[in-house]
């Protein structure tokens, strides 16, 4: 699967913004998870239907990546966070 960023009309993307702040073992649990989705591994995804799913890093707060789908082979991430920021 190609994974793609949201870009918004300013040029700016979500999910970069808040990986930018993440400190460097939560970065690279991301990485990890990215990987995963971009091979097909959407075992940790919640909510299978259209529209925004997610995808859950069990680790530290609980990690969240925000993605929605075009067919079957494009992800775009939206954004990401933890579960207390649901």
């Amino acid at each position: 699967m190609e994974i793609r960023e949201y870009v918004d009309s300013r040029g700016h993307s979500p999910f970069s913004r808040w990986f930018d702040d993440l400190d460097p073992q939560a970065a690279a649990k991301v990485t990890v998870a990215m990987a995963r989705m971009e091979a097909g591994n959407l075992l940790n995804v919640k909510g299978g239907g259209e529209g925004v799913q997610e995808y859950r890093i069990a680790w530290g707060p609980g990690y969240r990546l925000y993605f929605g789908r075009d067919g079957d082979t494009l992800i775009v991430l939206l954004c990401g966070g933890t579960k207390r920021r649901q």
